[in-house]
């Protein structure tokens, strides 16, 4: 593409009191309106409206921050990218950023558990607007709504926030424990969360925050599919065990390699051993290679069993082994006298009969989806934390979740091609559409882009947040 324009042709004047840069957040935010978000925040909240009034209106205030987050949002200054051209003609109660930082501000535990009630409130009302967790019927455990639960460091670059310490990468920052759902046809939904300070180990806390999403998760309407909660070596114990049993789910978690296992490992006849081929290479960290061929083998194991009998679990044992490579040697010519291989296993509850050992391990393989949504969310709302304060951070985590959880609602109900998109994919197709506003015979009428690409999912979801559009003479 060519600039077609002599230099001294061209200008440019903010003088367009009618336009606006982010068409899509109209039925966006009308759908999360519908779903009763701001009735939800106005109802749960109870931050003191005393003095400044931080706490008046904390729908409104948080519909504007799920709102800004939605365009791209990322820090508290960011809160700007709605007051510009034509907004308030569209949107009512378009806060400052000060307004909001004050309001986040005044937060406190308890007023962030009340957010936290709202995100759980709201997912499930999303969950009426369209079938975010679609179960198949047919496949190596298809029919299974799959948790997964990670955790994850944000970086920080000041040491006045509270709570921010070095965690196990070594980075300055907060820690964020997050819980998702998804499906074999379904991109994954955000069903819990929480900030945690400093070096918080992975595991701490995890079995309340798994119970609390779990039960959510049974509030989502048409929600009654087997679950398997999966999960890194970090959450191998009884506690997640107990929390995953509690709920009737069932628990695929990798384990460490000790002596235990390893002596399980060594068990094993070379003649179990079945071969398996990945239709997609998974990178091996320890070696820095790719692999497409591996083997896999299963023992019954009986898990956490130095704890009490009513703690320990009987399961399976699913060991996948690769050969060891030296690097080096193979570089010089040089080969290994005999094989020897490197081994990976994990402990599921699953009977065999819903899944073999191969499908088990596929399945497994599974849990790097939640990488994902960390990576989407580290990459939009929490690419920076926007305040000193370690709660109003809590409450900036919440809102982020509940932005994903939305925008996740607005690719499934545009569905086809657009239904797993990620947050990237829908602001440039939907979200950041340019507009002008104009007024004819008592309606008001945004003029879209014309030859845009994506008409007819801006229509779909057009219709289904507010409607079809009334006839309008052209002008």
């Amino acid at each position: 593409m060519l600039f077609n324009h002599a230099r001294s042709t061209v200008s440019y004047r903010f003088d367009e009191p009618n336009l606006v840069s982010v068409a899509g957040l109209v039925p966006i935010m009308a759908l999360a309106q519908n779903a009763g978000l701001a009735d939800l925040a106005q109802q749960k909240i109870t931050v003191a409206t005393t003095g400044a009034d931080k706490g008046a209106n904390a729908g409104a205030k948080i519909s504007s921050l799920v709102a800004s987050m939605v365009a791209g949002a990322d820090s508290i200054d960011d809160m700007d990218l709605l007051r510009h051209g034509g907004m308030p003609s569209l949107f009512d109660r378009v806060y400052a950023p000060s307004t909001l930082g004050s309001h986040l501000r005044a937060y406190t535990h308890g007023h962030v558990k009340q957010l936290g009630a709202v995100s759980s409130g709201f997912l499930t009302a999303l969950g009426s607007k369209a079938q975010l967790l679609p179960v198949p019927t047919a496949g190596d455990g298809a029919s299974m709504v799959f948790v997964d639960i990670d955790d994850t460091v944000i970086e920080v670059f000041s040491a006045k926030k509270q709570g921010a310490g070095y965690g196990y990468n070594k980075t300055r920052g907060l820690n964020a424990l997050l819980v998702t759902a998804t499906t074999a046809e379904s991109a994954p939904v955000i069903i819990g969360q929480q900030l945690r300070k400093r070096a918080a180990h992975s595991a701490r806390g995890a079995q309340k925050v798994l119970a609390d999403a779990l039960g959510a998760l049974k509030r989502i309407p048409g929600q009654d599919a087997p679950v398997v909660v999966r999960a890194d070596s970090a959450y191998y114990g009884s506690k997640i065990a107990a929390a995953a049993r509690r709920a009737g789910a069932e628990l695929s978690v990798t384990v460490r390699l000790d002596k235990r296992i390893k002596k399980a490992i060594a068990a094993i006849d070379d003649e179990a051993w079945q071969r398996i081929e990945y239709k997609n290479a998974i990178f091996d960290e320890t070696t820095g290679t790719w692999i497409s061929k591996a083997e896999v083998a299963e023992v019954a194991f009986t898990a956490f069993s130095s704890k009490p009998a009513d703690e320990q679990v009987t399961g399976r044992l699913i060991l996948r082994r690769v050969p060891e490579k030296n690097a080096a040697k193979l570089a010089a010519g040089q080969d290994t006298i005999f094989d020897t291989y490197r081994h990976h296993g994990f402990f599921t509850t699953i009977d065999a009969t819903v899944l073999d050992t191969a499908a088990a391990d596929r399945m497994h393989r599974g849990h790097a989806v939640i990488e994902q949504v960390n990576a989407e969310l580290k990459a939009g709302p929490l690419a920076h934390m926007p305040s000193g304060r370690f709660q109003a951070n809590a409450a900036w985590l919440i809102a982020a979740v509940i932005t994903h959880n939305l925008l996740r609602t607005v690719a499934t109900v545009i569905g086809g091609a657009m239904a797993r998109a990620r947050a990237l994919t829908l602001r440039n197709r939907i979200i950041s559409i340019p507009a002008r506003i104009a007024h004819h015979a008592r309606k008001l009428i945004l003029h879209l882009p014309t030859s845009w690409k994506w008409t007819d999912d801006f229509a779909t979801l057009w219709v289904a947040a507010l409607g079809p559009p009334p006839a309008v003479a052209s002008t």
